[in-house]
């Protein structure tokens, strides 16, 4: 039988496959997408997420067949003035960029100067759909999101990615900061992504490494109260509980409802977040035919 995805998930998982902490070879990858293409939870799926640096190699041509139509992300790991010349290996007719996603600074940097480099440099990117700038939590983010939301209200296809996990302790926002985020987006209309940390549905201590993990559902249920209205006090509250059941409460009255504000995020894995979103009932598992 075939199952649909519902259209609150629709894209939500983006396929960071080659990323740590999977860290998948190319051809492994390329091929693993396809499946996610055709399978039965193909919506939740979003592009295959590359560095910039793989495309300038080279490295993806000999693996798609001519005509393939392969969507993919374009992580900009060789900086802003890279993404240019990365796309330019792409044949249009086989492999399709629909977003690119570039640092603008490091932590403690005014973002600013690195949001007006890829304001310019957004010109010179066809075809693609959507641009992200992944903005420190840190000195002038609101001012960052201010530069956002007014080139977006120009006709720029630009929007915001803020990192939510990794090596140290200071990647990981509280749910404090994360609220106030997520709040700053909903009062500009700024869609945004999130990138690392996102390994589970519900928020978690990570007995390895000893940090505390944000859950996707916890995001997504705190955006979708964000978007009704609620201020940060009752969206820090989502994002903290440990508890799926507030966060059902919150989303499964409105699965047939696009999502709001968040855009996604990427995951090594496709099936560890769909297996979680099925054990929360929020997606109904399903067999290929």
């Amino acid at each position: 039988m075939s199952t649909q995805v519902p259209a609150l998930l629709d894209g939500l998982v983006d396929d960071a496959a080659v990323f740590p902490p999977g860290s998948a070879e190319l051809p492994d990858a390329v091929l693993a997408h396809r499946g996610y293409r055709t399978a039965w939870y193909a919506d939740l799926v979003g592009p295959l997420l590359l560095p910039a640096s793989t495309l300038t190699r080279g490295d993806l041509s000999e693996l798609v067949d001519p005509g393939e139509g392969l969507v993919v992300g374009v992580i900009g790991d060789t900086g802003i003035a890279g993404l240019s010349g990365a796309l330019s290996f792409l044949a249009p007719d086989d492999v399709t960029a629909r977003q690119v996603e570039v640092a603008v600074a490091k932590r403690g940097e005014d973002p600013l100067p690195g949001i007006a480099e890829l304001l310019r440099a957004t010109g010179t990117l066809p075809g693609v759909e959507a641009v992200y700038a992944e903005l420190p939590l840190t000195f002038g983010l609101m001012g960052a999101l201010d530069a956002l939301a007014a080139a977006r209200a120009d006709g720029m296809p630009i929007a915001a990615k803020f990192r939510t996990g990794g090596l140290a302790s200071e990647l990981f926002p509280t749910p404090a900061e994360l609220a106030a985020v997520i709040c700053a987006c909903r009062d500009r209309d700024l869609p945004f992504k999130l990138t690392a940390g996102l390994h589970q549905a519900v928020r978690h201590l990570d007995p390895t490494t000893g940090f505390t993990h944000h859950g996707y559902a916890n995001v997504l249920a705190a955006t979708l109260a964000a978007a009704e209205g609620d201020g940060v006090d009752v969206v820090t509250e989502l994002l903290t509980v440990t508890d799926p059941r507030p966060l059902l409460n919150r989303t499964s009255g409105r699965l047939d409802v696009p999502r709001p504000l968040w855009v996604g995020f990427g995951s090594c894995s496709i099936l560890e977040p769909l297996t979680d979103l099925i054990r929360l009932g929020l997606v109904n598992g399903g067999y290929d035919a």
